[in-house]
């Protein structure tokens, strides 16, 4: 078991690798969870995004919700927003859509069922998280949550927001 959880570790770094060696990403179509669809190019307009791939069943998926609720809060103001993917079957997509009610979560839900979305971006572990600049460039990879990496996230969000607010200062 160990020796899975590392090579699958080894496997996600590789990925991470390749990704970041060819950072920009195409212009992706989300079906959110109310029915309706939002491109990537859309919610790139006003700011960076964090996209959270994650499931019903991932508990540390929800513990890092927690704080990107908190981060979609605290710096939508500046342009910033949340894409939370739900990874979930399409047997538990039922429960997708209760779980995001009783939490009152104001960031976007998206739905990729087969997980189409998620292998395009190497979402091969839950959660995992990469933060995009208003280039479609990933600036941020990062997969799993253990308690403390919302410092980390946080850092991370402010890092590309001071990044737009330097860029929009000298044009």
């Amino acid at each position: 078991m160990k020796r899975l959880i590392i090579l699958s570790i080894l496997w996600g770094a590789l990925l991470h690798a390749e990704l970041l060696n060819d950072s920009t990403i195409p212009n992706l179509s989300f079906k959110i969870l109310d029915g309706g669809e939002v491109s990537l190019d859309e919610l790139l307009k006003d700011g960076p995004i964090l996209i959270d791939f994650w499931a019903t069943w991932c508990a540390p998926c929800k513990k890092a919700m927690i704080h990107l609720e908190r981060f979609q809060q605290k710096y939508s103001k500046d342009g910033f927003n949340v894409l939370a993917v739900s990874t979930d079957s399409p047997k538990s997509l039922s429960k997708v859509k209760s779980y995001i009610r009783s939490k009152k979560y104001s960031f976007i839900v998206a739905l990729d069922p087969n997980q189409q979305i998620a292998q395009k971006l190497n979402a091969t572990l839950l959660p995992t998280s990469l933060l995009i600049n208003q280039n479609k460039e990933i600036v941020w990879f990062h997969q799993g949550y253990i308690p403390g990496d919302e410092v980390e996230i946080e850092k991370q969000i402010l890092a590309v927001l001071d990044y737009k607010k330097a860029k929009v200062k000298s044009e």
